[in-house]
């Protein structure tokens, strides 16, 4: 199955919905990944308003 990518949150998923915003609007176009383990204290969850932790996409068009 292709990982593909929320539009909302982010979030890199491979079910129908988002597991953090339950969205189910998905792209195939993103580019770059960061994991964030500690939201709480990390400046990139913080940059990015992630506060799940997860795999996020960096650009999705």
């Amino acid at each position: 199955m292709t990982e593909k990518v929320c539009r909302n949150c982010r979030r890199i998923v491979e079910g129908k919905v988002c597991p953090v915003c339950k969205e189910s609007s998905f792209s195939d176009d993103w580019r770059g990944y960061v994991v964030i383990l500690n939201p709480e204290g990390s400046k990139i969850a913080e940059e990015l308003n992630v506060k799940t932790p997860g795999r996020y996409a960096l650009r999705v068009r």
